[in-house]
């Protein structure tokens, strides 16, 4: 199976678990870890916060579906249900719909004059571009010269 059809067909298991523990889906990854791989399940809630128990509760709801036949020829690895985080990577475009008009941090591939990285407001995005508000000053980055982005939270 591939890792884009994994991802989709956990999510789509996920989903409906999620929302009968009383939290959202965040997003699904399957890395190499190591020698071995860990699936993550990443969930959210709006209000107050994911707790170790919920974590506890998708898991144990989750796991059963994954021993199925279609499941079988992935390598071997772990089940983790973990909360997105404060600091949580965009990924999906509803994650960056999510995010506008929030403080983010772009890292990107070189060629872009604010550096390797840079810390900034939301305030658009379209196929292509992003529009980051850098110190007062609206910087237009081409998607291309992004390599990931994440939630800024100041302690």
């Amino acid at each position: 199976m591939r890792k884009r059809e994994l991802l989709e067909r956990v999510g789509a298991l996920a989903l409906p678990i999620c929302r009968q523990a009383g939290v959202a889906l965040w997003d699904v990854t399957f890395e190499k870890e190591g020698v071995t791989h860990v699936l993550t399940v990443f969930i959210d809630r709006a209000e107050g916060g994911v707790f170790i128990e919920d974590c506890e509760k998708v898991s144990r709801a989750l796991d059963p579906h994954l021993d199925g036949p279609e499941f079988g020829s992935l390598p071997p690895y772990t089940l983790s249900v973990s909360s997105a985080g404060v600091e949580r990577k965009l990924t999906r475009p509803e994650h960056f719909d999510w995010a506008v008009g929030k403080k983010i941090v772009c890292a990107f591939y070189k060629g872009v004059a604010l550096g390797p990285s840079a810390t900034g407001t939301l305030l658009a995005l379209d196929a292509d571009t992003l529009t980051l508000e850098v110190d007062g000053t609206q910087q237009v980055i081409p998607r291309t010269k992004i390599s990931t982005v994440r939630m800024f939270f100041e302690f």
